[in-house]
């Protein structure tokens, strides 16, 4: 090997470990990459059981309405009660509460799943155990969101979000697979109870953290108008507003995967459990591999928001014409991508653009727009289903996110002409470019 050749794959070897190393940045940091572990685990079994209990319900009713009102009842309290979770989130210490209520969310899956080995669970049972689960989630997930600030500090955040979209779908490409068999072989109930037994995975991971090491946001405390002031706060910031209505819109409409996909196999392609799965498998592995590219490359602001929105509306609309079920795996890949893309972007735009003191509050907003609007579109996107046909839900959910990065790029595109506008009159002449990952407020687009 001649010199010049050593040297330049030596020039190369060292690109590709430096791309490496900021692809996994976050993981450098010891608290993280514990709870990075805990959660893979965790969420394997969350998957198995979000699959598992779409189709008993399917199973028990054969109505695409009820599989709505399930996902509907599971999500309604993020719609009634997630900005005040947001407010406690901002208040309490926010590793602490994750630990209790990832406690209370593996009694819950224990006892569906208990309820369903022996036969004698009911559909009343699982809309009470959904919505158990929802009461929990709503005041967890703004407190596990703005936790990974306080594990990775503001430099690793976007990496860190990104490597967490990518561990849930990663999870999702192997839970919902396991599952599909797993119902086929031992039935559904045996699903809740391996979900059951994964959260003491992410308990420990929590409670073993080097509290020291962590970047603690100092609480809130207690005054009146706390939660009006995070309403306040977010209307007068238009990229975080902006974000807020573009994630509603997609929510409610696009991500009704729990309400489509059994129907879509069941009835489109005639399938059963392990069709199911493997769709949402598919769909997991398209995640990863956004995610991580989304980690190595993704930016923040509404114009790449809008961009991940497009490719994720056209990724569902091919999903929605596949005619054979070999192309709607692979289409359901690049719904994976585009969906990881779109979340990512969006959830750390709002972290970073977001003041510490608020930051529960934006979260909790987040989890309002993303799961509080399933109790509109999830029933919607069954009754869709039910009067047309599951290719025309999944349409829905693809138009809707076309709509919302029309928007974007609306928004966008005046929010630049008006800095620039502003610029002028001040006599700075043309305005340098957006600084994508500023914390202040008004910089990112």
């Amino acid at each position: 090997m001649s010199p010049a050749v050593g040297r330049a794959a030596g020039k190369a070897a060292g690109k590709a470990a430096g791309q490496l190393r900021r692809t996994f940045s976050a993981l450098s940091v010891a608290n993280f990459r514990r709870f990075f572990i805990g959660q893979s685990i965790s969420l394997v079994g969350t998957w198995m059981q979000s699959v598992a209990q779409s189709w008993l319900v399917y199973s028990l009713t054969r109505s695409s309405t009820a599989l709505g009102l399930v996902v509907a009842i599971q999500t309604l309290p993020v719609l009634l009660i997630g900005p005040y979770a947001g407010v406690i989130a901002d208040r309490t210490d926010k590793r602490r509460l994750t630990v209790v209520l990832q406690t209370m969310m593996g009694v819950q899956a224990l006892v569906l799943g208990i309820l369903t080995v022996v036969h004698v669970v009911k559909f009343w049972e699982i809309c009470l155990l959904a919505l158990a689960l929802g009461l929990n989630n709503t005041f967890e997930n703004p407190a596990r969101q703005s936790f990974v600030l306080e594990m990775v500090g503001s430099d690793n955040l976007r990496n860190a979000v990104s490597l967490n979209s990518t561990m849930v779908n990663a999870a999702r490409a192997v839970g919902p697979a396991v599952a599909g068999l797993t119902i086929a072989v031992a039935g559904a109930g045996v699903c809740f109870l391996i979900n059951a037994v994964s959260f003491a995975a992410v308990v420990y991971s929590l409670t073993s953290m080097d509290k020291v090491a962590l970047h603690r946001s100092p609480p809130a405390g207690r005054k009146k108008g706390q939660l009006r002031d995070g309403f306040r706060y977010v209307a007068h910031e238009p990229t975080l507003g902006v974000t807020l209505l573009m994630m509603g819109l997609v929510g409610a409409l696009a991500y009704e995967f729990q309400v489509s996909l059994p129907v879509v196999a069941k009835q489109t392609f005639h399938g059963g459990p392990e069709t199911y799965g493997f769709l949402t498998a598919a769909m997991g592995a398209g995640a990863v591999l956004g995610g991580l590219f989304t980690a190595t490359r993704g930016k923040t602001g509404l114009r790449p928001l809008s961009i991940a929105a497009l490719m994720f509306g056209v990724a569902v609309l091919l999903a929605s014409v596949s005619p054979v079920l070999a192309l709607a795996y692979g289409a359901m890949a690049l719904v994976g991508w585009g969906s990881v893309s779109f979340m990512a972007t969006g959830n750390s735009t709002l972290q970073l653009n977001s003041d510490p003191s608020m930051r529960g509050r934006v979260m909790a907003l987040w989890a309002v727009a993303f799961l509080g609007s399933t109790p509109v579109g999830g029933p919607l996107i069954g009754w869709v289903i039910s009067a047309t046909n599951a290719r025309i839900g999944l349409g829905v959910g693809g138009v809707s996110a076309l709509i919302a990065s029309a928007f974007g790029f609306a928004v966008a595109r005046r929010l630049r002409a008006a800095r620039t506008r502003r610029a002028a009159a001040e006599g700075l002449g043309s305005p340098p470019a957006p600084v994508e990952l500023s914390l202040a407020p008004t910089e990112a687009l």
